[in-house]
């Protein structure tokens, strides 16, 4: 028996009881490294990730050669902390799919939420296009790819096509930026104009552009950096 067993045990009785809500950010990567170190201080490690990366949340979106090169972290343990956003994001995309009820955006709010849920974890510029009918019930919301919308790699003529096979009659674009703030740049603009004049021609309405970076995110729309050519600025 490791002379940690004691302390372990504490540890996770502790959470299973209330949770983790007063768990500190050394005491949540000591618990998550349980569980992939059997014998040897994770206290030490995870004092030693915060010191390395500097937060929290960047220890979880650090890469995970980097990871590795904290003393005491081997590639199992770097795997899994780098797994916990991707996880995380999984599971809410997993909720939101199972829902029985249709899911129906009327706020700025509710599709921004649900967009910026869609890159936890992301550590490459993404695109998503959120599809709706007439009455704003989603259809979809498809991954477009990594990369910036009109480059290479997310090309417009592939997020006309999408939203033409579900038939949306408004939809959504949302991109993120991993390294930077939510503030959309003047490609990101640029590049939202000529998406919509795309999707006009085909009687589609860009209603909006989220972009996210941060655990937050800028409504093109409600930051007055783009209008729909219909006029229109509700759903």
């Amino acid at each position: 028996m490791s002379i940690h067993d004691g302390h372990r045990e504490r540890v996770r009785s502790r959470f299973r009881k209330e949770g983790l809500d007063h768990f500190t950010d050394i005491q949540v990567l000591e618990l998550l490294l349980f569980y992939c170190i059997p014998r040897r201080d994770t206290n030490e490690i995870a004092h030693a990730l915060l010191d390395r990366f500097g937060a929290f949340e960047l220890v979880l979106d650090a890469p995970i050669a980097e990871l590795m090169k904290v003393p005491g972290v081997g590639e199992n343990a770097a795997v899994l902390l780098h797994l916990i956003p991707a996880v995380s994001r999984f599971y809410q995309e997993s909720k939101e799919d199972k829902k029985r009820e249709p899911l129906i955006f009327k706020s700025t709010v509710k599709y921004g939420n649900y967009l910026q849920q869609r890159f936890v974890g992301r550590r490459n510029e993404t695109v998503f296009l959120l599809c709706m009918d007439a009455k704003c019930k989603v259809l979809c919301c498809a991954n477009m790819g990594e990369g910036s919308v009109n480059s290479a790699s997310v090309p417009i003529r592939r997020i006309v096509e999408t939203a033409l096979g579900v038939n949306a009659t408004t939809v959504i674009l949302a991109h993120n930026h991993p390294s930077g703030l939510a503030l959309p740049s003047g490609d990101d603009i640029q590049a939202t104009k000529q998406t919509a004049t795309a999707l006009e021609l085909v009687g589609i309405t860009l209603f909006d552009h989220i972009v996210v970076a941060e655990g937050d995110y800028v409504s093109m729309l409600e930051s007055g950096l783009y209008r729909p050519s219909n006029g229109v600025n509700k759903l």
